[in-house]
């Protein structure tokens, strides 16, 4: 059974072969099954990506902490 995420639960995103820290802020249905994840990148993310948000659609790509 897949995890269920919530608002302010602390993941990581899986970008470019490194695990990034983050805080989901938003999360968009899409299917019964699956869900946008829109998670605000921590600080040191935000300066390595030059993005504050990223969604993340696939399951593999996002963990809880």
């Amino acid at each position: 059974m897949a995890h269920q995420y919530q608002i302010g639960d602390r993941v990581q995103v899986y970008l470019n072969s490194v695990w990034f820290d983050g805080t989901i802020v938003h999360i968009e249905p899409y299917s019964q099954h699956r869900s946008f994840h829109w998670v605000e990148l921590d600080e040191v993310a935000q300066a390595l990506l030059g993005v504050e948000k990223i969604s993340v659609f696939n399951p593999k790509n996002i963990r809880k902490l």
